[in-house]
C-alpha cells in the first residue's frame, strides 16, 4: 500500500478524509501536528499556508510513496502556487473534497492541475463519494 502525504489549507477536509477511510467517525477535529496513521500522513493547514513552513511538508514527503493535494470544491482561494509539485520527487495526485457542498468541481481540478497534480479524485467524505477509487489507487503498485 502506498502511503500519502496529505497537504491543503486548514478546513479543506484532509483529516474528515482520512477519518471517512479508516472508518471511524466523522467529526472535526484541528491537526496541530503532522500525524501518521494507517499509511497516510496528515498535516496541519498551516504548514501550506506559511511558505516558511514548507520544508516540513518537503521533509516529511521523504518517507511517501505519493503526495495528495487537497482542495475543497466550496473554497474558491488557491493556496497552491503554480507547479506546487515540484518541490517534492514523488507522484502528486489531486483530491478535491466536499464535492457535496457547492462549488465548481472543474474549477477545482484545474487549480490542482495548475499546482501539478497528474490524476484527480474527487471525493465527498460525508457523502462517501469517490473515497473508494481513492483507496484503491493507494492499494495498488
Amino acid at each position: 500500500m502506498k502511503k500519502i502525504l496529505l497537504v491543503g489549507r486548514s478546513g479543506c477536509g484532509k483529516t474528515t478524509l482520512l477519518q471517512r477511510m479508516n472508518g471511524l467517525k466523522l467529526e472535526y477535529r484541528k491537526t496541530q501536528t503532522i500525524t501518521y496513521e494507517n499509511n497516510a500522513f496528515d498535516t496541519p493547514g498551516e504548514y501550506l499556508e506559511n511558505r516558511n513552513r514548507y520544508s516540513a511538508l518537503i521533509v516529511s514527503s521523504y518517507d511517501c510513496d505519493v503526495i495528495g493535494m487537497v482542495q475543497a470544491n466550496d473554497d474558491e482561494r488557491n493556496q497552491f502556487p503554480p507547479g506546487f509539485s515540484s518541490a517534492f520527487n514523488k507522484p502528486v495526485i489531486g483530491i478535491v473534497t466536499k464535492v457535496d457542498l457547492s462549488g465548481d468541481v472543474e474549477r477545482t481540478k484545474r487549480m490542482l492541475e495548475q499546482a501539478g497534480a497528474t490524476k484527480i479524485f474527487v471525493v465527498s467524505s460525508y457523502e462517501n463519494t469517490g473515497v473508494d477509487e481513492l483507496a484503491e489507487y493507494l492499494k495498488s503498485d
